[in-house]
């Protein structure tokens, strides 16, 4: 996923870390911020072991690892940061050659990670631009996670109390994005980026 815009001149781009609870939307207003922004921007293609879902393509929604080369190249530093979800089993991670690329093409790379992933890349790069994607309301995050219809009780149970933590954690990012609405959200995220590029120029 990326936008068509010309990357920024001095090949010094900016890191972008998106974060938020399961259902508050964070995908859907990425891709219209791909769509409506004019900031040069490219997504951040995540690592991780679980299998591709239907649909799914190695390379562009997922780089799809064995469990063994995943922790191969956990252990020779290949990763910026990695954590295992939900104590699933399975291991997602962004691989530094990816964040390295975008920024020496002048863009703004955008992470889609969860809080632990964000601290830890904030940790070790604390320029980086960092929003948090937060529902309108708390039942309105339940009706979207309970509406999806796509995992048991126990799971939509985990996912809500996960939710809460996070919740929490909004306070540590420099800027928070409430999804009331998705293009206006969008919008709003892009205007952001724009603002810090502009004053850091």
């Amino acid at each position: 996923m990326s936008n068509d815009n010309t990357p920024g001149e001095g090949g010094t781009g900016r890191l972008v870390i998106v974060s938020g609870p399961s259902g508050a939307g964070k995908t859907t207003v990425l891709k219209q911020l791909f769509e409506r922004c004019s900031v040069p921007l490219v997504a951040s293609v995540s690592a991780t072991t679980r299998p591709p879902r239907r649909g799914e393509v190695d390379g562009r929604d997922y780089h799809f690892l064995s469990d063994d080369e995943f922790q191969r190249r956990r252990q020779q530093g290949e990763f910026l940061e990695c954590v295992e979800v939900f104590r699933s089993g399975h291991w997602y991670g962004t691989l530094n050659r990816q964040v390295e690329a975008g920024l020496s093409a002048g863009r703004c790379v955008v992470l889609e990670i969860d809080v632990e992933g964000a601290r830890k890349v904030i940790e070790q790069r604390p320029q980086a631009i960092s929003f948090f994607v937060r529902p309108e309301s708390w039942e309105e995050l339940e009706k979207r996670l309970k509406g999806r219809g796509t995992e048991s009780e126990e799971a939509v149970r985990c996912r809500l109390a996960r939710a809460r933590e996070e919740l929490e954690q909004a306070d540590r990012y420099d800027y928070q994005i409430v999804n009331d609405q998705v293009e206006r959200a969008a919008d709003e995220m892009c205007r952001i980026l724009a603002s810090c590029l502009a004053a850091a120029e």
